[in-house]
């Protein structure tokens, strides 16, 4: 849903992303700037999750809360918090599901790509993960590690009906 929203220099903003929300929104507050950042680093890294970031820094947070007023000192709620990351990238390599195949092939990366782009393009991921597959494995040199990222141009084209 979109947010209506106005910066402090009194811009209007119409809005559902969160990366633009945060951009032009003043934040004073020590944790919430810490947020911010972390949302923007998301948003730099990835260019998109910025909403889950939020989501689940403000569950930790909460969860924090909860743990302080049960009287655990910071230090230990951040030790346990560091167990919990390492444990969780720890199983993270046993919840694979399938590997892509050496050398890849159109089909192998299509199915690949299938969820990242649904997250964004619903109903055109077949056509799309098939379209970007075939693009990428035409560029791609004989060593994937060779891969020069800079040759790569994302061009926004105006569509029409």
């Amino acid at each position: 849903r979109n947010k209506l929203l106005i910066n402090h220099l009194g811009r209007l903003f119409v809005t559902s992303d969160a990366a633009t929300i945060l951009r032009e929104v003043e934040v004073v507050h020590p944790a919430a700037k810490l947020l911010v950042m972390a949302s923007q680093a998301q948003e730099a890294e990835m260019g998109d999750a910025t909403n889950f970031v939020l989501i689940l820094a403000g569950e930790l947070l909460k969860k924090a809360e909860h743990l302080l007023v049960m009287g655990l000192h910071p230090s230990e709620i951040t030790k346990g918090y560091e167990l919990a990351c390492a444990k969780a990238l720890a199983e993270l390599e046993n919840l694979s599901t399938s590997k892509l195949t050496t050398p890849l092939t159109q089909t192998t990366l299509a199915s690949a790509l299938k969820p990242a782009i649904a997250s964004k393009q619903y109903g055109n991921e077949d056509a799309l993960a098939s379209l970007v597959a075939e693009a990428a494995l035409s560029i791609m040199p004989s060593n994937p590690k060779n891969f020069n990222v800079d040759n790569v141009r994302v061009v926004k084209i105006m569509g029409g009906n």
